[in-house]
């Protein structure tokens, strides 16, 4: 019987804590959390969001280390391998049996005796393993690291997952390359677009009067232009003996300096609305120049905005230099983008007889939606009390 209050104790430790108890806890916890984690919270509830940062996740590692996983070069040629179709992995061969890893059939050619045309068909006597980490062409990894190790290839020969060009060149090793370029653009253009849409839409907002109607009509201007004509226009003043480096920045700016009328827009009517609040005038009295007013106090106020807007912005730069590059007007060979691959496929034969020319295209749609995706989420996220 002495042993019998020390048993009751134990049984009260694995007791289960009441659910009211659990939920004070939650609600202490949501009451407690700062103004990030709400955010956070309220983001990975959107699943569509997180679907989409996995995606720009891949494009952020397929863009640094394009060369390590690209397993070719994007201008070596096949020569025996034009306009050669999407090589299969096999898993099991014709018996059922499982390969890890898996493997890919030789090819054989033959003509078509009722077109002319060359077919190229898989050559079941022969099996070609892929191989990881393999050793191929060398390279240097993000401009220093020197290296020829590959993350995928075969001992000998070719394996072409996207199919090849008209030139025999690999279109999946392009395609990687063609990502660090084109999402580059956009990068860099919503670089360029934020600041001016901060400075601008900062300085019309914050002084208003004369300033405000002067920039204002400035970009109803500018909006009131057709973009793709504007683009092709401006596109095609760039002098065709310029080297690719030099278009490829002429591009950038370009698309950076029509895209930061909607942000400026937006800062604008935030700051019109921020600026005769208590704190503005405390900074106003206490010393603060215009310059610390904006840009320390009133910006960051609403800066989850500029993000989400930003974030909305940036499938539109994307597009933009596809759609230039697709009708020639944009980046130009050597340098390789989603637009300037697309250019092979520009006619009815591409796409009757070569589809794989379109694979670039799945890769501007996926990053369109992810970045779709997760402006959504951010926005939803952008106000956390909302239900």
């Amino acid at each position: 019987m002495a042993s019998t209050p020390g048993v009751l104790g134990r049984l009260r430790l694995f007791r289960k804590t009441p659910p009211e108890t659990k939920t004070n806890q939650a609600e202490d916890t949501y009451y407690t959390a700062s103004q990030f984690q709400l955010m956070w919270w309220k983001f990975r509830r959107h699943h569509l969001a997180l679907i989409g940062t996995f995606l720009l996740f891949i494009f952020l590692i397929i863009s640094l280390f394009a060369e390590f996983i690209a397993p070719y070069d994007p201008f070596t040629r096949d020569a025996e391998y034009l306009f050669g179709p999407p090589q299969r992995l096999h898993f099991f061969d014709e018996t059922g049996a499982f390969h890890f890893p898996p493997f890919i059939y030789g090819i054989e050619f033959a003509m078509d005796p009722k077109t002319f045309l060359l077919t190229i068909t898989e050559d079941t006597s022969i099996k070609i393993p892929l191989e990881f980490f393999v050793h191929g062409e060398p390279y240097r990894m993000l401009g220093f690291i020197q290296s020829d190790i590959h993350l995928f290839g075969v001992s000998d020969g070719f394996v072409h997952l996207f199919g090849t060009d008209k030139l025999g060149r690999d279109i999946f090793s392009r395609v990687m390359f063609a990502t660090r370029i084109s999402l580059s653009i956009g990068v860099i253009g919503l670089l360029i677009a934020f600041f001016l849409g901060i400075i601008i839409g900062g300085i019309s907002g914050f002084f208003g009067g004369r300033v405000d109607n002067t920039i204002q009509r400035f970009i109803e201007f500018i909006r009131s232009i057709p973009t793709l004509p504007l683009w092709m226009a401006l596109a095609a003043s760039l002098p065709k003996e310029w080297p690719p480096l030099q278009v490829y920045f002429a591009i950038t700016i370009i698309i950076g300096l029509l895209a930061w009328t909607h942000l400026a827009r937006r800062v604008r009517s935030k700051l019109l609305s921020l600026r005769e609040e208590d704190y503005v005038t405390a900074a106003k009295i206490a010393g603060s120049s215009d310059q610390r007013v904006i840009f320390r106090h009133m910006v960051p106020s609403f800066l989850s905005y500029i993000i989400v807007d930003l974030t909305i912005s940036f499938p539109y730069m994307i597009l933009g230099e596809t759609a230039l590059s697709f009708i020639g007007l944009g980046l130009r060979p050597p340098v390789i983008s989603w637009g300037v691959m697309l250019q092979d496929a520009q006619n009815v034969r591409a796409i009757a007889l070569y589809p794989w020319l379109f694979a670039p295209l799945a890769f501007v749609i996926l990053a369109v939606l992810a970045f779709s995706f997760v402006g959504d989420g951010m926005r939803d996220a952008s106000d956390p009390y909302s239900r």
